[in-house]
């Protein structure tokens, strides 16, 4: 059976999302895990938690919350409708913040678990050649944590791919504006059209698949530079 033209949207829309949540992520989520990794502040452990919190909370939960955010009352609702943007809810910009929060445990982890891995030591060699710390942390510490980089930004990609509970509550089923591959299967189930669901599940555990080769990929190779 042939994908059709809604299959297609949801497909292209579940791309452009987690594309997009991927590469934000890589942006918010590198100095974010650097700090946790380096800093002895107080403010460390709720922080840490806070950003963890994703990984324990059911989804429903969690896009019950960002939904009431988003919404007309609410303070992010509140902040875009002063700024002329309307209310997110139900819109792809909605998605994508939504899916930044659900997915930033992902993204930070691994980028903290490799600067932690690295050690002051490189840092404060790079300190003695008189670098700066930002240009230390260009040229040191971001080429010694590539591996968690990229393990961080191939498990942004897929979590995001994944994502059900929080894109239904927050974008609802929008065939060509918030519909992803997850709802697309949803719907199909909910109208017992078994060959469509089929067909874009297959594709999904084919793509988990890879998804789980790269990252043992990546391990083994990092195990491999290791002295």
């Amino acid at each position: 059976m042939p994908i059709g033209k809604e299959a297609w949207q949801a497909i292209w829309l579940t791309v452009e999302l987690a594309t997009s949540t991927t590469l934000l992520l890589l942006l918010i989520a590198t100095p974010l895990a650097w700090w946790l990794a380096s800093t002895r502040s107080r403010w460390r452990l709720p922080v840490s938690a806070l950003v963890t919190m994703p990984l324990v909370l059911p989804p429903s939960v969690l896009g019950f919350y960002l939904l009431v955010a988003m919404g007309p009352e609410g303070p992010l609702g509140r902040v875009t409708q002063a700024l002329g943007l309307g209310v997110l809810s139900f819109t792809f910009t909605g998605l994508l913040v939504g899916s930044i929060v659900y997915s930033l445990p992902f993204a930070v982890q691994p980028m903290q678990h490799a600067f932690e891995a690295m050690g002051r030591r490189p840092m404060e060699v790079a300190a003695t050649l008189r670098a700066s710390p930002l240009n230390a942390f260009f040229t040191v510490a971001l080429p010694q944590a590539r591996t968690g980089i990229i393990t961080a930004a191939v498990l942004s990609f897929a979590h995001t791919v994944g994502e059900f509970g929080v894109v239904l509550m927050i974008g609802g089923n929008i065939p060509g504006a918030t519909r992803v591959v997850s709802t697309q299967i949803y719907g199909h189930v909910e109208a017992m059209e078994y060959a469509s669901a089929h067909w874009l599940a297959g594709g999904m555990l084919l793509f988990s698949f890879v998804v789980l080769l790269v990252l043992a990929s990546l391990r083994r190779s990092d195990t491999r530079v290791l002295p």
